[in-house]
């Protein structure tokens, strides 16, 4: 009989052991527990390699799904798994209820979202469910994730509507405004004269489709655009 292979990830040491101690009773069940992002990372960077047998679902502590490991320019865990190891299932445990970041996770291609309080038959369920393909979430959830998903969907194709009208040149100087530069500032920030920063910002609000810097820079913020450093 095939193993399932499970990695317990959470900064909860004695948690973590437990619940891959009461996995590891079921027959067809092997799991493996740590406790922090860099430790996960030595040990799934030993699976790339070769040098371990490959996990079939992680269980990652929602409290680290962004975490980046001290001195690594990796990104965040969750995302990094799911470029490296498309096969591994990722199920967030998460301690409480969080609509905004269970949409984060499954956007990042987390398969489930299971409180930590949850039975051993309900997260067995789960592990197996996303091993057959199945997204799994708390029905309470269910509503607010797919409205946080939709919204997202609708910032992101507001952003790219926005980065393909701006040349490179007018979106620095949106991404000033977003950071609270005036004319001067912005025209000493990228080396140009007041003048053609007052152009480009005239392009850009008609490009926009708005009227006022302030108008712009809401809309610029609502789309996910990021300030200048």
């Amino acid at each position: 009989m095939d193993r399932i292979r499970v990695l317990v990830v959470d900064e909860h040491r004695i948690f973590a052991e437990s619940l891959a101690t009461a996995l590891t009773a079921e027959a067809d069940v092997e799991a493996v527990a740590l406790g922090s992002v860099p430790a996960a990372r030595q040990l799934l960077d030993r699976v790339r390699e070769g040098r371990h047998p490959p996990y079939d679902v992680l269980l990652l502590d929602a409290e680290l799904a962004g975490a980046v490991a001290a001195a690594e320019e990796r990104g965040p865990l969750l995302g990094w798994v799911s470029d490296t190891f498309p096969a591994l299932r990722t199920v967030m445990l998460a301690a409480s209820d969080d609509p905004a970041g269970a949409a984060r996770a499954l956007a990042a291609d987390a398969r489930g979202w299971v409180a930590k309080d949850s039975s051993l038959a309900r997260l067995l369920q789960v592990i197996r469910g996303v091993l057959r393909g199945e997204t799994h979430l708390p029905p309470a959830l269910l509503t607010e994730v797919l409205r946080e998903l939709q919204s997202d969907r609708r910032h992101r194709g507001e952003r790219e509507r926005l980065v393909t009208a701006l040349t490179a040149r007018e979106l620095e100087v949106l991404r000033c405004m977003l950071a609270g530069l005036g004319r001067k500032a912005v025209a000493e920030r990228l080396y140009l004269s007041p003048h053609t920063v007052r152009t480009h910002m005239q392009n850009v609000l008609g490009k926009l489709g708005v009227h006022s810097t302030l108008a712009a820079v809401a809309l610029a913020r609502r789309a996910g655009i990021p300030p200048a450093d």
